[in-house]
C-alpha cells in the first residue's frame, strides 16, 4: 500500500473507529478500549474487522476480524508511527523510536556502526597497555562507541571493564589534584567491587601522583587477574584544572610502565573527550596526545538511508540529499531530525524552513555553539567571516584549527567553509 491510499482509507474511518484504531495502537485490549469508550468489547471487535476492511485487510470471521490485527499495526507504523506506542510496536517485533539523547543502548536498532570502528577498536585495546583516544565535537557518539568497545572486547577474553565519567567529580576535587586523585582511585576501586584502603596505601607517599600509582599498582591491579579495560569519559571536563597536569602526566606515565613492567601491561586505557574546550584552553592542538587517535566520521547517504527506514521513512536517495544538504552527515543532526519526522506531522520541507530558526529542533544545540564562540572574540569574528563568504576562505591556523575542533567548518587544504548550510544560515544571522 502507498501511503495515498493509506491516507484515504484513513479518511474513510468514522470518528468512533478512528478512536478505537488510537486506543489499539497504544497496545489497549479489547477490555480497556470499551472501557474507554463506555461501550461493549463486542463493539470493538465489530469496529476493527471495519477498520481492516477499510485497510483492505481480509477478516477472518473465524476470529471476528482479530486475526489482521498484527498487520494492523504493522501498516500504520509504516505510516503513522508516531501512532504507535511501545507495546503495540513490541507486539510485532518494532522497536519503539528513540529520542537521540545521551548514549545509544547496546541493543538499539538505531545505532549505525561506523567503517567498523568497533571491531578495529575492541581488537586494540586487548593489547598490552593499550591506549585508545576518541577525540570528536560532542554529540558525535563518543561515549556510544566506548560502550561498544568494552562490549566487543568482553566477547574475545576475560576482561574487567570500569568506567569513569569525570563530569561526577566536584568542583572542589578538581581544584585540588590530590582529592581529585583519592576520589579517583575510590570510585575505580568501588566499580571493580574491593574493599578501599586508602589509607593503608597512600600512607608515605611524598607526591600525590607518586600515591595514586602506589594504590593501583599495589592493590587495584594485583587484585585482578585479568586485564581491567578503564574507560574514561569527559577527560575534557578536567582541562581546564589545575588537575588536568597531573592526571594526565599519570596516564602517560602508567602507558609507559605498561610496556615494561607486567602489572602495568594488565591496564588498557580509552580516553574520550570532546574539542569544543579548545577554544577555552586556546589550544592548537590536543592537550593529551599518545595512543592511538579515533576520530568519528559523519554519516554517508547510504547509512542515512538506512536510519530512515528504521524510522519506517520510506526515503529514496531525493529526501535524504535534501536533509543532507542542508544538515550535512552528523550524527545527532540526522537521528534527531529523523526522530521528529517519524513522530510529528511536519514535512521534511517544513523541519528544514524551521531548523536554522529559534523555533527548530536544533535551537539548543545551535546556541551552545554560540555560547561557545562568544568566549573567544576573535574566534567570533572569524567564524562571521567565514559564514558571510560566498566561497573557501583562509583564516589564521590556530583559527582553522580550532573552529575544525567545534566541527563547525570542513578544511580543504588551508581554506574552510561552513560545515553545512544550517550553520551558515544561522550563524550568518545572529554574528
Amino acid at each position: 500500500m502507498q501511503k495515498e491510499t493509506f491516507d484515504r482509507s484513513l479518511e474513510k474511518l468514522t470518528k468512533q473507529e478512528e478512536k478505537v484504531l488510537r486506543l489499539f495502537l497504544e497496545g489497549k485490549d479489547d477490555r480497556a478500549i470499551a472501557e474507554v469508550l463506555s461501550c461493549t468489547q463486542e463493539n470493538v471487535r465489530a469496529h476493527l474487522a471495519n477498520i481492516c476492511r477499510k485497510f483492505t485487510l481480509t477478516e477472518n470471521v473465524d476470529n471476528r476480524g482479530c486475526s489482521h490485527r498484527d498487520e494492523l499495526i504493522t501498516l500504520c507504523f509504516k505510516f503513522k508511527p508516531e501512532w504507535v506506542a511501545p507495546p503495540a510496536r513490541k507486539r510485532v517485533g518494532y522497536p519503539s523510536l528513540e529520542y537521540p539523547n545521551g548514549r545509544v543502548p547496546l541493543e538499539s536498532y538505531f545505532y549505525l556502526s561506523q567503517n567498523n570502528i568497533e571491531l578495529y577498536c575492541s581488537q586494540a585495546i586487548l593489547e598490552s597497555g593499550a591506549l585508545i583516544r576518541i577525540k570528536a565535537p560532542k554529540l558525535m557518539g563518543k561515549t556510544s562507541l566506548m560502550s561498544r568497545i568494552f562490549a566487543e572486547a568482553k566477547k574475545k577474553v576475560e576482561i574487567r571493564t570500569v568506567e569513569v565519567n569525570l563530569a561526577e567529580a566536584d568542583r572542589e576535587k578538581l581544584d585540588n589534584s590530590e582529592e581529585f586523585l583519592r576520589w579517583f582511585c575510590t570510585i575505580v576501586g568501588e566499580r571493580l567491587e574491593l574493599e578501599e584502603r586508602l589509607t593503608e596505601h597512600w600512607k608515605g607517599s611524598s607526591e600525590r601522583r607518586h600515591g595514586c600509582t602506589t594504590y593501583f599498582e599495589r592493590y587495584l591491579l594485583s587484585q585482578i587477574n585479568c586485564p581491567l579495560v578503564l574507560g574514561l569519559d569527559e577527560v575534557e571536563r578536567i582541562f581546564p584544572y589545575a588537575v588536568a597536569q597531573d592526571f594526565l602526566t599519570l596516564l602517560r606515565l602508567w602507558h609507559e610502565k605498561a610496556k615494561t613492567m607486567p602489572i602495568w601491561s594488565k591496564l588498557r586505557l580509552i580516553i574520550s573527550h570532546s574539542t569544543e574546550v579548545y577554544v577555552q584552553l586556546k589550544a592548537t592542538q590536543s592537550p593529551f596526545n599518545v595512543g592511538k587517535p579515533i576520530e568519528l566520521s559523519e554519516f554517508t547517504l547510504e547509512q542515512i538511508k538506512t536510519l530512515a527506514v528504521r524510522h519506517s521513512l520510506g526515503w529514496g536517495d531525493s529526501q535524504v540529499e535534501k536533509l543532507m544538504m542542508i544538515i550535512g552527515g552528523h550524527p545527532y543532526l540526522i537521528r534527531l531530525a529523523l526522530y521528529h519526522l517519524a513522530t510529528q506531522p511536519v514535512s521534511l520541507e517544513q523541519l528544514l524552513r524551521l531548523a536554522p530558526t529559534e523555533e527548530g529542533i536544533y535551537r539548543d544545540h545551535l546556541r551552545g555553539l554560540l555560547a561557545i564562540l562568544r568566549q573567544d572574540a576573535d574566534l567570533l569574528k572569524a567564524y562571521k567571516t567565514v559564514v558571510t563568504a560566498s566561497s573557501w576562505v583562509e583564516l589564521d591556523p590556530m583559527k582553522t584549527y580550532l573552529l575544525w575542533s567545534m566541527g563547525l567548518v570542513k578544511k580543504q587544504d588551508n581554506k574552510v567553509m561552513p560545515r553545512c548550510h544550517l550553520y551558515n544560515q544561522y550563524f550568518r544571522y545572529v554574528l
